[in-house]
């Protein structure tokens, strides 16, 4: 699976939200966040049909499009690339991090303490 630049995860994002769409759909879904015009969303499109990253349906009237990636296949690729690149491959040392600068809620505290024992860590 290619590494997905923030605009390709940002169309594929509007995809996976709508569970397909128009071309029509998806510009009108992408233009509060990002001001793109049909154009720009149909040279997306292309390019990243061509990467194996949008599947078209060309037998309907419109185009359809969808995502052809699954998002949580995606999501664990993205946390994985970034646990390598940022802390090593230390899970711990990631989520040390985020704890010292995110204070938890007591059921967030929790939740985590169950997690850790099923994982009997």
């Amino acid at each position: 699976m290619p590494q997905l630049s923030d605009r390709e995860w940002t169309v594929l994002t509007a995809l996976w939200d709508a569970g397909g769409s128009t071309l029509g759909e998806l510009t009108e879904a992408l233009r509060p966040e990002t001001g793109w015009s049909r154009n720009t969303v149909l040279t997306y499109l292309t390019r990243m049909e061509a990467k194996g990253l949008v599947a078209i349906d060309k037998a309907a009237s419109p185009h359809r499009y969808r995502a052809a990636l699954d998002r949580a296949d995606c999501q664990a690729q993205e946390r994985r690339s970034f646990l390598r690149r940022v802390y090593r491959g230390s899970a711990g040392d990631l989520v040390a991090a985020f704890l010292k600068e995110e204070p938890l809620s007591p059921q967030e505290r929790e939740q985590l303490r169950r997690l850790l024992d099923e994982m009997e860590v």
